[in-house]
């Protein structure tokens, strides 16, 4: 694909379901709203830092900050509102609070629920499909290290990793298996396409998975399910890991089922990033076929990641053309098999 859709295909376009958070989630999003109306976002509310994690604290509502990050991605708004979104005051009692969340929190307070608060701000925005919240319930992040030494908080996993010097074993949410939104469920299961990550695997991806019902719901679905690969290793959370290391720490935490084929980017990082993440301990993601084979997993290999800008990021639209060619081709061979069956018939 290189060509945009026409006003009818964008609005009869496939129905994509993106699971995730963060900034890799937003800039794919940012890609997917050009070439199908039919988006939707299912974003982890489990981070406890930053902006988020003070309104979290302030006003026990769910952090707004991956959420608030993918209603900007799919905006449809004046630059003037572009701009309020992403402003982070200064100074003050305020100071680095972003003025999205902020009005996130006051449409909570106004609505009473979390869940209705993102619905009138994605109605706000004009925003090309949806945005939803996996659960609606107040979790924390805990992970459990290869040395069985364990931390509480989302914010706080990457810096105790770098105390520890060891692998994360698993992470889990507290409460354990919280009640996913029927509107997360219910997105899965209509879904034609659903995408994991791109993202950091255990604090913006795996923690969807983690919420009742949802791994379940993938591996149910009869959607093609793709594991978007990250670009760079991320320190702090998986220096050392291949993709088949990421597609087993995702298959450990989900269900049989759970995913049909990987994207992985064959574009090189420029060697002035590379050599600025190297000193984060981050270097550009090996592919490892075989393993990913053995997995019985399918891959895709295409250059996706951005040119351009300070970091090793994945660039919106060649994502985006990736994963629709992709889903296209798939739906052709299904189209072909079916076809097949009935003329033998």
């Amino acid at each position: 694909m290189s060509e945009y859709p026409t006003l009818q295909q964008w609005e009869r376009g496939p129905k994509i379901v993106a699971v995730g958070g963060g900034t890799g989630l937003s800039t794919m999003l940012r890609g997917l709203k050009k070439y199908t109306r039919n988006l939707t976002a299912i974003v982890t509310v489990a981070d406890n830092g930053g902006g988020s994690g003070a309104l979290r604290n302030d006003l026990g509502m769910p952090p707004p900050g991956d959420i608030r990050h993918c209603m900007e991605a799919l905006a449809n708004t004046e630059p003037i509102m572009e701009t309020l979104l992403t402003y982070r005051f200064p100074e003050g009692v305020l100071a680095g609070q972003s003025f999205g969340n902020l009005i996130l929190a006051a449409l909570n307070g106004i609505t009473g629920s979390f869940e209705e608060a993102v619905t009138e701000m994605s109605h706000v925005l004009a925003i090309t499909g949806r945005v939803i919240p996996v659960t609606s319930a107040d979790v924390q992040l805990e992970a459990v290290f290869e040395n069985d030494a364990r931390v509480v908080g989302e914010s706080q996993i990457a810096a105790f990793k770098r105390e520890q010097d060891c692998r994360i074993h698993h992470v889990h949410l507290i409460p354990r298996n919280p009640k996913a939104t029927p509107a997360a469920l219910e997105a899965i299961g209509e879904a034609d396409l659903i995408l994991l990550g791109p993202g950091s695997l255990y604090t913006s991806v795996i923690p969807n998975l983690l919420v009742e019902g949802v791994a379940q719901a993938i591996a149910r679905a009869e959607a093609p399910k793709i594991y978007i690969c990250n670009i760079m290793t991320q320190d702090g959370e998986t220096e050392g890991y291949t993709a088949a290391d990421h597609l087993e720490a995702l298959l450990a935490h989900g269900e049989p089922g759970l995913l049909d084929l990987c994207l992985a980017n064959t574009a090189p990082v420029r060697p002035g990033l590379q050599e600025k993440y190297r000193e984060e301990d981050a270097v550009p993601l090996t592919v490892d076929r075989g393993r990913i084979a053995a997995l019985g997993l399918e891959l895709v290999e295409r250059p996706v990641a951005s040119e351009q800008g300070d970091y090793a990021r994945h660039d919106p639209d060649k994502l985006a053309q990736a994963v629709l060619d992709i889903y296209h081709s798939r739906a052709v061979r299904i189209f072909r098999g079916a076809r097949r069956y009935i003329l033998e018939e």
